[in-house]
């Protein structure tokens, strides 16, 4: 008989070593859990092997779901049970993902998630149950949908969506093992905004935006003149500001790496009448109409968009103005004064040279006057020979 260690760090949790099983040069652990089901009666259950991916904190977390959905009253049905019932993608999707979805997410949310499925998951892998379905389905399901056009952004969030849902089948116990999704590949997509905007079309928006919302207003502006993502701005403290040396601190960016941003006399002017009217020393510089911290731009931004036509006609996605389109124009408008580019990635807050490189095109009289000044070395070169050649014959 196979002896029982206890686990002190997580307590209900047992294992037993395989005299035969191997993995990663020791015995293989096999990881139960012990409870008291609502009959009284002592349960012992199996959650498997360290070799599949079992550990002990993941059997505590088990077991921790059994003992609440006892308190809750709700049926509890062993992993190994569940394993024989061959439950499928769809039972599972439509009994408790999308249930579970429609609850704890947003309407909008919800609704894409239970489009995506419907249309492109459930057609493919709706009737095989988890243990059957692997990443090549869902490749399956990627093709299909490129096929169809599908952008890669929509094809990814469809990815997500089964990841999600194989997670929280493990997270339930319902399934054990990998989970598929996290071996298909992202679709690749070209992201790159070319658009940016005119002198005279960023003056026009900015003066659309005070008809709309002062605050995003002054949010477009710092955007437009520091090149900070809408994230930074959220973000944004006042003590992270320094007035005295014009510049701003910006911390926990996109890369993970703080940065500093460089206020111009109007960024610094209009940041000071802020402070002056909140009469606020600390705290977040921009807040919603409830004093929390801000989590995406307001809908003035694109009314104020629409309300110019700036996206009249546009078909493809990556020229759309957008809030994004502020910071894109701000590298543009450096790189066509002739900023090195080496500048622009680093008050850009790009972790790589390849990711401001886009903006090199728009430096053309700087690579013209490259080639000119390249022709005038070689023109120069010429002239001193000549004269060389004169001053030979006439000695």
């Amino acid at each position: 008989m196979a002896k029982f260690f206890s686990m002190k760090k997580y307590p209900g949790v047992t294992y037993y070593e395989s005299s035969e099983r191997r993995f990663n040069g020791k015995p293989d652990r096999c990881y139960y859990i012990r409870y008291v089901d609502p009959s009284g009666k002592r349960i012992r259950e199996k959650i498997g092997w360290e070799s599949e991916g079992i550990t002990a904190k993941y059997a505590f977390e088990i077991r921790n779901e059994r003992l609440r959905n006892i308190r809750l009253g709700e049926e509890v049905i062993p992993i190994q049970k569940k394993k024989k019932q061959k439950i499928t993608f769809d039972e599972f999707m439509s009994e408790k993902y999308l249930p579970y979805s429609k609850d704890n997410k947003n309407s909008s949310s919800y609704q894409r998630e239970y489009q995506l499925y419907n249309a492109w998951i459930k057609p493919i892998i709706g009737e095989k149950t988890l243990k059957d379905i692997s990443p090549f389905d869902l490749e399956k399901v990627k093709k299909e949908m490129k096929e169809e056009g599908k952008a890669p952004r929509t094809i990814e969030y469809a990815l997500a969506v089964v990841r999600q849902a194989f997670n929280m089948a493990i997270n339930w116990g319902i399934y054990s093992g990998i989970n598929p999704a996290t071996k298909v590949k992202k679709p690749k997509e070209d992201n790159k905004r070319i658009r940016f905007l005119s002198p005279e079309e960023a003056g026009n928006l900015l003066e659309e935006l005070k008809k709309h919302s002062k605050q995003t207003y002054e949010m477009a502006y710092l955007s437009l003149y520091t090149g900070m993502r809408a994230g930074e701005i959220f973000n944004l403290k006042w003590e992270d500001i320094d007035f005295d040396n014009g510049i701003i601190y910006i911390k926990n960016s996109k890369n993970k790496t703080d940065r500093v941003a460089y206020m111009t006399d109007g960024v610094k002017e209009m940041l000071l009448d802020k402070k002056r009217d909140l009469k606020e020393e600390s705290g977040l510089v921009f807040k919603s109409s409830k004093g929390e911290k801000i989590t995406k731009i307001s809908h003035s931004f694109f009314r104020a968009v629409n309300a110019l036509g700036l996206n009249d006609n546009v078909v493809d996605r990556k020229d759309r103005v957008v809030f994004h389109t502020l910071r894109h124009t701000f590298a543009s408008w450096l790189a066509i004064k002739g900023t090195p580019i080496y500048t622009i990635k680093e008050l850009m807050g790009h972790k790589t040279l390849a990711m401001t490189e886009r903006y090199s095109h728009l430096i053309p009289d700087i690579k013209r006057k490259a080639v000119e000044d390249l022709e005038n070395v070689s023109r120069d070169l010429n002239s001193k020979t000549e004269d060389k050649i004169k001053s030979n014959k006439s000695s």
